[in-house]
């Protein structure tokens, strides 16, 4: 998703909001939210507090054995959160980061995004949306801790200092934070707080080793899919094979024979209906599921194919469509020679995310309250779903945040349809809980894709080789109309997200138009890592590169005479990538080449240059290093790998088999055997990730790295084959 502008500071986390604390049953610190209770009755009463509690343990708990529990307000799919948030609020604490335990938090108001107002992960905002958050959070415990020790001692409080979980006083005493806690959970939360400074950090800024790192590589740490509850069922469900269609009738004799199978019964989808099959176990919920006879009704439903969307899209995209952005003169372009004009016309397919775990939710349905488990990135958005399925309210819900086998934005559903399958299966077991498995084939043809895209961009060029006029159509489905996000991120019928890397551009053009037509078509759509830059980059990027080309100027040269003087971040990064790829990209090999992109998204400014060439008509990525303007770098472990991981994810666009296409209304791909990702052939040999020194604040780091090396790989093979390439995936080189 894309960031929204509201500034990171405006948190729900003050006095006036009646963030708390208290002492727990076992003892220590709990810092919790006292809901709907005036502060001045709670700070004026000796007797406790009679205010609610919600939730019971809200980001930091200290126990009586020194553990530091943290609570990570986020979904962690592999993106390091659950160790990047500690890390700031522990900072701040002056904590033992060998005494932090980090939990990923429940659904709860408390934990919604400070900028999003819902709980969620999503605009690569985790850190960039929290850090004030976390930082405040740790110095405002740290403050209550020292005020207990100073009580205690008789000394004022700005005489002693804190390290390691110990408050030293200056004769010489010490306690540890476990010890202060009971009694620091009486005082009141300060109002406000002093902030280190950058030059003050212990953990912000350094290498920290990951804390689910041991678990997952020793098989220890379990997902949503692993999750094992007593009594539970498990369910799958047979979905049409065309969006929409319903069931007009099914024989499930068959599928009822298989051992353990304790239900099969139709249940309503979001579009269309399905049957839903219940078993003891995985196996023979699948087995009777592939057993069923189900006779679809298909009639008034749309049966989209790629082929003819394509001639469709390449068609609107020759006309004008929804203003997008613009200034200068719209008609200059048409003043210009064609000699001097370039014309090129973009094809981009529907793309399936495909994590390496497949989607699921279980959900235990009592009647009057319900349990739920999923490693969702939208927790606010499912607990209303699953509330709304099982006539309760949201609070009714306990909706318990797993840990979840990536996701690329396809554990951010609007319409909740994988949790909301699950309620209603659970409504039909109450008391049993049921967990829903949609295995990957389930998924692959099952929609929510990141849109096709058609792209025609006509450029006119100036005598000094520069782009004097830029006339762009994009044709694409909206991601966000008629959806909650609709208000905010689509404007006079124009969806940011199909247009963001283009409308926003960082390139200077004195005559520059975008718009953009929104087709309707019977296919779920959803965005996927970074969204709208999956495409906009792509012809960004190798358009200005073939126009340095043109101009036979070098392509970071040229790129930086091409920016505007307010893009920082788009300087520092081809500065840093100059300077620490030069040596090896003026050394490679005849039958290499270099390929350079560069793009900014989510707030981060990415370089990018890769070593390539051709082997058996396939790309072969030796090398890549970027260079990324993130502002300050919370954990450059984690950004590292992020961006390692980033650039192997971003060139699945480049896979020959890397497309979800459809047939009269049914797609044509169901696994890894005809959805192909990135083998380790594909994926680059080395990645260096160098990050520009800053004390901004954070921008986003989990998206930035995808757009960027498609263009690069792309912009490399054009100068080893002399072709330029509008299309992905690579059905050729």
């Amino acid at each position: 998703m894309s960031a929204a502008t509201t500034s990171a500071h405006d948190l729900d986390l003050g006095r006036r909001n009646f963030l708390r604390v208290s002492a727990t049953a076992a003892g220590g610190l709990l810092v919790s939210l006292w809901l709907d209770f005036p502060v001045a009755a709670q700070e004026g009463s000796q007797a406790p507090p009679q205010a609610k509690i919600y939730p019971p343990d809200a980001f930091v708990h200290i126990r009586p054995d020194g553990k530091i529990v943290i609570q990570v307000n986020r979904l962690e799919f592999g993106q390091g959160v659950q160790t990047a948030l500690p890390m700031i609020l522990a900072d701040e604490m002056d904590a033992d980061w060998s005494q932090v335990v980090a939990e990923l938090a429940p659904a709860a108001d408390i934990y919604k995004d400070p900028v999003f107002g819902v709980q969620m992960v999503g605009g690569s905002g985790s850190i960039a949306h929290s850090f004030q958050q976390y930082r405040e959070l740790g110095a405002k415990t740290r403050a209550m801790l020292v005020a207990t020790a100073a009580e205690r001692w008789k000394v004022a409080p700005n005489q002693l200092r804190t390290e390691s979980s110990v408050v030293q006083g200056p004769s010489g005493q010490s306690a540890k934070y476990a010890d202060l806690a009971a009694d620091a959970a009486r005082k009141p939360v300060p109002a406000t707080v002093e902030l280190k400074k950058p030059a003050e950090f212990r953990l912000i800024g350094k290498n920290v080793r990951r804390l689910d790192s041991r678990p997952k590589c020793d098989g220890s740490l379990k997902f949503g899919l692993d999750l094992d509850l007593p009594g539970m069922k498990v369910a799958v469900v047979a979905h049409p094979p065309v969006f929409g269609a319903r069931v007009k009738s099914v024989d499930d004799a068959a599928a009822r024979g298989i051992e353990g199978v304790r239900d099969v019964f139709e249940i309503p989808l979001q579009k269309g209906t399905g049957v839903a099959v219940v078993a003891d176990k995985f196996w023979p919920a699948k087995q009777a599921r592939d057993r069923l006879k189900i006779d679809w009704d298909f009639s008034g439903v749309e049966r989209p194919d790629s082929s003819q969307l394509r001639d469709k899209y390449k068609q609107l995209a020759r006309t004008v469509g929804l203003p997008a952005a613009a200034h200068g003169d719209a008609k200059a372009i048409e003043g210009i020679a064609a000699s001097n004009r370039l014309v090129a016309e973009y094809e981009f397919p529907y793309l399936a995310h495909a994590a390496m775990e497949p989607l699921n939710t279980t959900v235990r349905f009592d009647g009057d309250r319900a349990e739920a488990w999923a490693g969702s990135q939208f927790q606010t958005v499912d607990q209303m779903a699953i509330a709304q399925v099982l006539g309760l309210k949201p609070e009714e819900i306990v909706f318990h945040t797993e840990m979840a086998g990536g996701g690329f934005g396809r554990r951010a559903v609007v319409d909740s349809h994988v949790q909301r399958e699950a309620a209603a299966i659970a409504k039909r077991f109450r008391g049993t809980p049921v967990k829903l498995i949609w295995t990957r084939e389930d998924d692959v043809r099952g929609g929510y894709y990141r849109p096709m895209h058609a792209h025609r961009v006509e450029v006119g060029i100036g005598a000094d080789g520069m782009p004097s006029a830029w006339r762009h159509v994009i044709v694409g489905q909206s991601l966000l109309a008629g959806t909650p996000f609709e208000a905010f991120a689509v404007k006079n019928g124009v969806d940011n997200t199909a247009v963001e890397g283009v409308a926003d551009t960082h390139y200077q053009v004195p005559n520059f138009h975008v718009s953009v037509h929104h087709p309707k078509v019977n296919v779920p759509v959803l965005w996927w890592r970074s969204v709208g830059h999956t495409h906009t980059a792509f012809v960004m990027e190798t358009l200005i590169d073939e126009l340095a080309a043109r101009a036979k100027v070098d392509p970071i040269a040229y790129r930086r005479k091409l920016l505007k003087s307010e893009a920082k971040k788009l300087r520092a990064a081809p500065d840093l990538l100059e300077a620490k790829s030069a040596d090896w990209r003026r050394n490679i090999r005849n039958d290499h080449a270099v390929g350079i992109s560069c793009h900014e998204s989510f707030g981060t400014g990415v370089a990018c240059a890769v070593d390539v060439s051709v082997e058996n008509k396939r790309p072969r990525i030796h090398r890549v290093t970027v260079a990324v303007d993130c502002g300050l770098a919370v954990n450059p472990l984690t950004i590292e790998s992020q961006f390692q991981a980033g650039v192997a994810f971003g060139a699945s666009q480049l896979m020959a088999n890397g497309a979800i296409t459809l047939k009269d209304g049914l797609v044509e791909q169901r696994n890894f055997d005809t959805y192909t990702p990135p083998y380790i052939m594909d994926a680059p040999t080395t990645v260096d990730v160098h990050i520009v020194p800053s004390t901004e604040p954070p921008t986003g780091c989990g998206e930035p790295p995808v757009p960027v090396i498609s263009p690069a790989v792309a912009n490399a093979l054009s100068r080893l084959t002399g072709r330029r390439y509008r299309s992905l995936p690579l059905v050729t080189v």
